[in-house]
């Protein structure tokens, strides 16, 4: 189970990292760099459920108790690498990283933590009503 859960994370980096390509190269120079952020973020996070709804059971996560820790674990490996490879293997300064997640400047990026926290969850509660 825990091999199975760490390569549909390292699945979740992959998208991630696509997203981000997708946003500088196609999104942000049409929309701009505000509406770009929103606009990628949703998309990443539509993806990463779509993705988890796809291997939650492959995972063999069956409850939602499991789900939750599974989404825990998740959150906390997203979070590990965002800002200590964002930082230390990236070079990018604190005040960028915690930049995306300054909701009051319209950044939303808080909700792809989330969504990868209750995704699980919810993939878990819509195939076992």
């Amino acid at each position: 189970m825990v091999l199975k859960a760490v390569a549909v994370w390292l699945a979740m980096a992959v998208l991630a990292v696509a997203n981000g390509i997708f946003r500088e190269k196609v999104v942000t120079p049409r929309l701009g760099d505000r509406v770009g952020h929103v606009t990628s973020t949703l998309l990443l996070a539509i993806a990463i459920w779509i993705l988890t709804l796809l291997t939650v059971h492959w995972i063999g996560v069956r409850d939602r108790s499991s789900a939750l820790e599974l989404g825990v674990a998740w959150v906390v490996a997203t979070l590990g690498f965002e800002f200590l490879a964002g930082h230390y293997a990236f070079g990018n300064p604190w005040s960028k990283i915690f930049a995306d997640y300054n909701l009051l400047r319209g950044r939303i990026w808080l909700l792809i933590p989330l969504t990868i926290l209750i995704a699980p969850v919810t993939a878990v509660t819509l195939s076992n009503p």
